[in-house]
């Protein structure tokens, strides 16, 4: 336990320092983070050891996006459904064919192997992506647009991944699963996520509308942030549709409502807001730096960097067609997205922690795991520094064209 306590405070210590550091020299601090990880492992300070798959899907995961759901405006939201829908289900099932094909084509790879990475690979990174705006100063549309499109791709990315997987070891992998079974499948993982999420978040509300105590109100948060996670994950629904699910619901109906219509008193709503912005602070921090540590540790040179440079060519082709393509069938209309926002869209389409959870559920035994794990790192590493460190840039070049 204390060494488990003095790993914790020393992480948080650096990321203290990280952060200070970040603004001092203005980069993006989970570009800090990363490269502060990878500085301590290659100096033997710390290691990844605590990057897990369940830690990241059970512990990291719930409050990232339980945060960011929790910011977002459903009268905003609604504005803009269409594009943010479109981009977030037919994007993320091209960007998963396209870089599955891609790697069949190019490298060879098995095509459950490779259809598995391109699902895993297709979840962009809400938590990143937001980091990356508040570092920034983004605010408006297409700070809704990026994350809401984030959030709601990663669901989709997590269910196709469930599905995949499924078929992929599926006797020999070769049999396909019947089509009864597949929609019985989808059903449960999709509603079964929704339904959880929103039986929690109703539970939530209803219970907080019996008090005005501004901990109690907070802590129903907390529970049914979590709750909605494990509970879908019980029922073997979607654990990120139920917390981003919950996290609209409470958000639009609490925390975000006026104050004739929240069911929170007003000093609640404004310590929740404060507290989830520290604990998403604090998860992100332990996340990146965690990521860091993993990515000095990661024998790039098994997978080859001639393959690795097509991986990262591919998934950054994938975001680009699925991207533009998509939203050229907006353009003429009140929903048109403008191309420098298309740019943010493309570029901004960073990977992350749901990505690696993925990854790294995947069975012991399964063919090409190592090669998995290997190329989503160097995606995640690439993606995190190379587009964190740009994405300044970018957005600049995007307020002059305004």
């Amino acid at each position: 336990m204390q060494a488990l306590l003095s790993t914790i405070v020393g992480l948080l210590v650096a990321a203290i320092a990280v952060a200070l550091a970040a603004r001092r020299l203005k980069l993006p601090y989970t570009v800090g983070l990363v490269l502060s990880g990878i500085v301590l492992a290659v100096s033997k300070v710390g290691s990844g050891q605590f990057l897990t798959h369940d830690f990241i899907f059970d512990v990291v995961l719930p409050p990232l996006l339980f945060e960011a759901a929790i910011n977002i405006h459903w009268h905003e939201l609604r504005r803009d459904l269409a594009p943010v829908l479109v981009l977030a289900i037919a994007g993320t099932v091209a960007a998963a064919a396209i870089v599955g094909g891609g790697l069949v084509l190019a490298l060879g790879w098995p095509p459950r192997v490779a259809l598995l990475f391109g699902t895993l690979i297709a979840a962009t990174d809400p938590v990143a992506v937001i980091a990356m705006f508040k570092d920034n100063g983004v605010t408006g549309r297409l700070r809704l647009l990026v994350e809401s499109e984030s959030l709601l791709n990663d669901g989709v990315a997590a269910v196709l991944f469930t599905l995949v997987l499924a078929w992929a070891v599926a006797a020999d992998g070769t049999e396909a699963l019947p089509a009864d079974e597949i929609v019985w499948l989808l059903v449960v993982i999709v509603l079964g996520g929704v339904m959880a999420g929103l039986v929690c978040a109703g539970a939530a509300i209803a219970l907080a509308g019996r008090t005005a105590d501004h901990l109690v109100e907070s802590t129903l948060t907390t529970v049914a942030a979590y709750g909605s996670f494990l509970l879908a994950e019980r029922l073997h629904g979607s654990g990120v549709l139920a917390t981003v699910a919950a996290g609209l619901v409470i958000g639009n109906a609490g925390i975000l409502a006026r104050d004739e219509h929240s069911r929170l008193s007003r000093k609640g709503r404004e310590f929740i807001l404060a507290l989830w912005d520290f604990i998403a602070f604090l998860a992100n921090s332990i996340v990146f730096l965690l990521i860091g540590f993993a990515v000095a540790a990661i024998p790039f040179d098994r997978l080859g960097f001639g393959e690795l440079a097509v991986v990262m060519a591919l998934v950054l082709l994938s975001r680009a067609v699925t991207v533009y393509p998509l939203c050229f069938l907006f353009s003429g209309s009140a929903r048109a997205i403008p191309r420098h926002d298309q740019h943010v869209l493309w570029w901004g389409g960073l990977r992350g922690a749901l990505g690696l959870a993925l990854a790294l559920s995947l069975p012991p035994d399964l063919p090409y795991r190592a090669q998995i794990l290997i190329a989503t790192f160097a995606v995640v590493a690439f993606s995190a520094v190379v587009q964190g460190l740009t994405m300044p840039l970018l957005l600049a070049r995007r307020d002059r064209q305004r």
